[in-house]
């Protein structure tokens, strides 16, 4: 089942979004060398309290933290711990904001220090096929584009798109209907209707696109070990816009 929002539900979604964006943004402050991964999700949890909202993430399903931080070759999921951030590191950090009733959801990968060039690429792509994905995610259009449109992109630089893990509609529920691979084929899929509002996060590899689970039962790591990087956006489909629902604005002012 899909639930598609009025414009007032899209807007409370946005409002998720915002302070979404803004814990974001505090974060990114402190991803820096000799910072415990733990600490940046202490600050993520105290911003979204203070400001009215709830972490999506923390005990949904069991999982026990605000964000999910993955290190270098953990994809998602990640757990923040006493790890200390050193130069070179890829830190992907994965949010979600429950504000009035409604989710928002949204990811960034960060390069820390002196980050090999090689790794840079991956996540400049990365981040450029999130808004590839993005202008095919119109009305009229099926998940299959927006899919489509990912892989094309990454494609032609022969990294590994990780199949296991995919976006997905939220609104009330953190994840609903439809999921939004990041491969496929035009034209197939659900139709991209009014009131539609899905979370589009490629989860790009260096390497292989297989991956395995870690002991901890979350952590997702590459098989071979090589850098991963993610991005991700909420976004509305209406008839005459796309509209993105959530923000790196805050993140890319603070970045160090």
């Amino acid at each position: 089942m899909i639930y598609y929002k009025t414009r007032e539900e899209v807007e409370l979604i946005k409002e998720s979004g915002q302070i979404l964006g803004k814990a974001h943004g505090e974060v990114a402050k402190w991803v820096k060398e000799g910072i415990k991964t733990a600490q940046l999700d202490k600050i993520a949890e105290e911003f979204i309290r203070d400001n009215g909202g709830v972490p999506s993430f923390k005990n949904y399903n069991g999982f026990p933290y605000t964000l999910c931080i993955s290190v270098n070759e953990q994809v998602v999921h990640g757990f923040p711990s006493e790890y200390e951030v050193k130069s070179g590191d890829v830190i992907s950090i994965d949010c979600g904001v429950f504000y009035k009733g409604y989710h928002s959801d949204s990811a960034y990968s960060y390069a820390v220090g002196e980050v090999d060039a090689d790794t840079k690429l991956l996540l400049q792509r990365t981040k450029e096929s999130l808004y590839k994905g993005i202008e095919a995610a119109v009305y009229g259009n099926r998940i299959g584009d927006v899919s489509s449109a990912i892989q094309d992109y990454i494609d032609q630089f022969n990294y590994g798109i990780v199949r296991e893990l995919v976006g997905h509609g939220l609104g009330k529920n953190l994840h609903e209907s439809p999921e939004v691979p990041n491969y496929g084929k035009r034209g197939r899929g659900p139709l991209l209707k009014e009131g539609l509002v899905i979370a589009i996060e490629p989860m790009i590899n260096l390497g292989t696109r297989r991956v395995v689970q870690e002991s901890d039962g979350w952590t997702i790591r590459t098989q071979d070990h090589k850098p991963s990087a993610h991005f991700e956006h909420t976004v509305a489909i209406f008839k005459d816009k796309t509209e993105i629902l959530t923000t790196h604005e805050y993140i890319e002012q603070n970045i160090n």
